[in-house]
This record gives C-alpha cells, sequence and structure tokens, in this order.
C-alpha cells in the first residue's frame, strides 16, 4: 500500500514545479486518480506527459504497490483554461 502523499513526494521528486492532485479511488491504497500541472509538458503530446509522470512513480508501479492509475495531465495554460471553463 503506498499513501497518496508518496505518491505526490513521488513525482516531485522529478517534476518539482507540478502541482499535483491525489485521490485513491477505491481506499485500497493502490487505485489512484491523479492530476499534474507542470511546465514540463509544454510542447509534449499526451503520451509523452503521462510517460513522464509514469517514470516517475516507475518503482511503485513495478512493484504493484500502484495497481492502476488514472490520469489527467495539464501545462499551467491548459490548467488555467480548465479552471476557467
Amino acid at each position: 500500500m503506498i499513501s497518496p502523499q508518496q505518491v505526490e513526494e513521488m513525482i516531485k521528486a522529478q517534476m518539482p514545479d507540478a502541482q499535483i492532485q491525489v485521490q485513491d479511488l477505491t481506499g485500497g491504497g493502490d487505485h489512484y486518480q491523479v492530476s499534474v500541472v507542470s511546465s514540463q509538458f509544454a510542447g509534449k503530446g499526451l503520451v509523452q506527459q503521462h510517460q513522464l509522470v509514469y517514470a516517475a512513480l516507475k518503482q511503485a508501479m513495478s512493484t504493484e504497490a500502484i495497481h492502476a492509475l488514472a490520469l489527467k495531465t495539464y501545462t499551467p495554460e491548459a490548467w488555467e483554461t480548465t479552471a476557467v471553463s
């Protein structure tokens, strides 16, 4: 089991500027929905953005500490557009 705070810390270690929201979907500590806003996503497609997050969580995902992960990724500009809508 991994805590939402640990998920956030793992992402922050690779993406220090990221704003992160982590939600435990089942209460079991292994199914998460994560929203990440980072300038590192600029100029990258959705798959590349998700690959950056997966890389940050590689250890937890390879040991199955995280069994399922739903991702939403945004550049700061895209987040502003989404937040206003």
